[in-house]
């Protein structure tokens, strides 16, 4: 039996972190616990690199080409989606998950979705460190296992089975 697990020691790994514009103080905070859970796990702030975007919508693309790029063992997308009362929400929140699925699927490289979504505003507060502790954190920490795991598992051969 093969076991693999994901550490949590960033050093040595490379990040990129894609953050939203809209909502900046959502996504500010966001950032910060980010960088926090990467120093904390023995990152170094020279391993990440930061990329502004004007929304939530506008992530997937930049994560993309961060991830095909070859410079990064993974990328951690944050933002704040806050539902209003028309379906804009729906369509941004909908559209931004599915295209960092399929980027990161495309890519085979790590590319976490830390975009919040919620009802109001306190509940996005909530996740920026209060309450509901720090959502950036979270998501940094999962994309240190993740980037660890993928190193962990022998890429596929051929297609063919051992």
């Amino acid at each position: 039996m093969h076991t693999f697990e994901g550490r949590r020691n960033a050093a040595g790994l490379r990040f990129a972190v894609v953050v939203s514009r809209f909502n900046e103080f959502i996504t500010k905070p966001l950032l910060e616990g980010a960088l926090d859970a990467f120093r904390r796990h023995g990152g170094a702030d020279e391993d990440v690199t930061i990329v502004w975007v004007p929304g939530a919508f506008e992530q997937p693309l930049v994560a993309k080409r961060l991830a095909e790029s070859g410079s990064f063992d993974a990328v951690v997308c944050l933002g704040a989606v806050i539902r209003g009362a028309t379906a804009h929400f729906d369509l941004v929140a909908g559209q931004s998950a599915s295209g960092i699925a399929s980027a990161a699927l495309d890519t085979g490289v790590p590319i976490m979705n830390g975009i919040l979504t919620t009802d109001t505003i306190e509940q996005a507060i909530e996740r920026t460190g209060t309450k509901a502790g720090n959502k950036g954190f979270d998501v940094a920490v999962a994309a240190v296992e993740m980037a660890d795991v993928l190193r962990q598992i022998p890429a596929a051969q051929g297609g063919t089975k051992p």
